[in-house]
């Protein structure tokens, strides 16, 4: 591994763990997400195509370990996180602080696509192709899904929380 290589992947750390921070809500969790996907670049270093975005290729390989983490955690509901966070969010007005909290917790309570979508698209500042690739959904998903997040989001944030509509299959 190049010295240049290694600057790039330790640059792209403090992207990944407010990636991971906004995904899982927990900053320990986040942290071992972040040692994790790092692990996983260090030890598979040399299967990155050089023509392919580095920054990419990691938040790529975070996302999948995130799926994994979610996956298991279906096999162990008592360690799921939505049942802790309470039903509607608290909107004090007084502090930015509280303002933070109510805005975290209502991210954390989006469907983990959107979430994964909106934290890409709004913190990372990540292009669409790039979302899609990490993502391995096509670009079009990725529009959809960062509609309904920002939509989902404007939402319970003014106190207006609607039930998920049911998408019908059309014959």
């Amino acid at each position: 591994m190049r010295a240049q290589d290694e600057a790039a992947i330790v640059a792209c750390i403090p992207s990944l763990r407010r990636y991971a921070r906004g995904l899982v809500g927990d900053r320990d969790r986040a942290d071992d997400l972040v040692q994790d996907t790092l692990e996983r670049v260090w030890s598979s270093f040399s299967m990155w195509q050089k023509r392919s975005n580095i920054r990419a290729w990691m938040f790529g390989i975070m996302h999948h370990r995130f799926i994994d983490d979610l996956r298991a955690q279906q096999n162990r509901p008592e360690d799921y996180a939505s049942d802790t966070l309470p039903d509607l969010p608290q909107r004090p007005l007084q502090t930015d602080a509280l303002e933070l909290h109510d805005l975290d917790k209502a991210l954390q309570r989006l469907p983990t696509s959107h979430r994964e979508v909106l934290l890409l698209v709004g913190v990372e500042e990540l292009r669409y192709e790039e979302i899609a690739t990490i993502l391995g959904v096509p670009i079009g998903t990725v529009m959809s899904r960062l509609s309904r997040a920002r939509a989902s989001l404007r939402e319970e944030l003014q106190g207006r929380i609607t039930p998920p509509t049911k998408i019908q299959r059309v014959k």
